[in-house]
Order: C-alpha cells, then structure tokens, then sequence
C-alpha cells in the first residue's frame, strides 16, 4: 500500500499533469483560458482575485523552501531550526490566510451571482473543491506545528525529492503524521485534473502585449470609402483634418 500511496499515485499524477497540459495545448488552444466572469460581476472579484492569486505566490514559495530546498543547505547558510520554524510559521500563516480570504470572497461571489453560478461546469466544482481541501489540511499542519513541532523536513522533503531523482523513498512518507498524507494525497488529485480545468491560465502569460503593435481602427471618413489602401500595423495613425461646424 506505501508503495502505491507514495510511489505510483505520484508518478500518475505527475504524468498527467504535463501530458495532460501539452495534450490541452495542441488540442483546446481556444479553451485554454479562465472563462473570465467580470463581465457578470467584478467588485468582489476585485478583492477576492489578487488576495488569491498574490497569496498563491506567497504559498508556492514557500513550498519550494520547505521541499526543495535540503535542510543542509539553509544550516550552511546560517539559519537555524528554531529561526527557519518561526520563519515558515509566520509567512505560511499570512500568505495562507490570503489565499484562504481571497478564495473565500470568489466562492461567495461564484455562488451569490447567478449568472456566475450558471457559468460554473462540473470540473470547476471538482478544481473548487480540491482547492479548498488542499488549503484546508495545508493551514491546519500549519497551525498544529505552531505547537507540536514536526520536522518534515526529514520526512516529506526528502520523499518529494527522491520522486525526482528516480529514487523514491515511499518508507519516508509513510512515516509521516496523517494529515500532512492528506494534504499531500489532495494536492496529488489536484495536479492530476490540472489540464483539464481552467488552471491552465496559470501558464499563460500576457508578453505580447509589451511588443505588439498598435491598434489599428479603418477611417469612417466619407472621402475615403471604398479605398483598400490600410496603414500599417506599426505605423501611427493620423488624425483625420478638422472640418469647420460651418460646412
């Protein structure tokens, strides 16, 4: 079974995560997207959206800290146990009440506007639901570990580290308390129907809008209909001359 958990469960949903991703990108180009509801409303999505997503930052920086980073390493550099657990207790807590807000305010949001609610497919409620599992478990290792001290970094980060290496330690994981199993378990599910929801966005980014060029519109002046000749797409358009009120 510790194998199966810790070992095949993994790889599966690695695989399916970046297969999945290139399988939706040759396959769904038009879909990949986040199906934008601002049109339906946007003063909740305005608070709720950049608590989230700034939150999200703040929470996968800190588990590429805790998990990738060997605890050697931040000993070598000087920070000592005590320093690095009041450090991953006080960022893990507000970057995880960010998340926990925002996501919070656009599930109100998603629920409380009916034509949001209308918007929402079946693997949307799915991705929702995985998210606020995988926030759940995360705030409450959390928040226990103020108190009953659990060094994972023995244990969960050196497992997710052998996944990599292609030398995986399932015996590591097996060890460790039951609710970072859950967590890891959910956040394994979540990686796993990534490509096939609207978190695809989280891999798009707008670059092109730094180097393209300008908006072009077609003159409406009289004079000029039925003329085909276009300015180009980089060159600025001109004014049309001001006529007097007049004529």
């Amino acid at each position: 079974m510790n194998s199966l958990l810790w070992m095949t469960v993994p790889y599966i949903a690695f695989t399916s995560f970046v297969l999945g991703h290139a399988w939706r990108y040759r396959t769904d180009q038009f879909g990949w997207t986040t199906r934008s509801s601002q049109i339906h409303e946007s003063r909740l999505l305005r608070m709720g959206s950049p608590l989230f997503h700034f939150g999200i930052l703040g929470v996968f920086g800190g588990h590429v800290m805790g998990l990738l980073i060997p605890e050697t390493w931040t000993a070598a550099a000087g920070i000592s146990d005590h320093v690095y657990h009041l450090m991953s207790i006080t960022l893990g807590s507000l970057t995880g009440f960010a998340v926990v807000a925002g996501l919070g305010i656009l599930l109100y949001r998603r629920i409380s506007v009916p034509a949001v609610r209308k918007a929402t497919t079946r693997n949307d409620k799915l991705m929702y639901l995985l998210l606020v599992a995988a926030l759940a478990t995360g705030m409450l290792n959390t928040m226990t570990n103020v108190f009953a001290v659990y060094n994972y970094r023995e244990t969960v980060s050196p497992w997710f580290r052998s996944l990599f290496s292609l030398h995986p330690a399932p015996e590591l994981m097996a060890g460790a308390p039951w609710m970072f199993q859950l967590h890891v378990l959910v956040v394994l599910a979540l990686l796993g129907i990534w490509p096939y929801t609207r978190l695809v966005h989280m891999f798009s980014a707008p670059i092109g809008y730094m180097v393209r060029p300008y908006v072009v519109y077609r003159s409406r002046d009289p004079q000029r209909e039925g003329s085909h000749r276009y300015a180009k797409a980089w060159v600025e358009p001109e004014a049309p001359p001001a006529r007097s009120r007049w004529v």
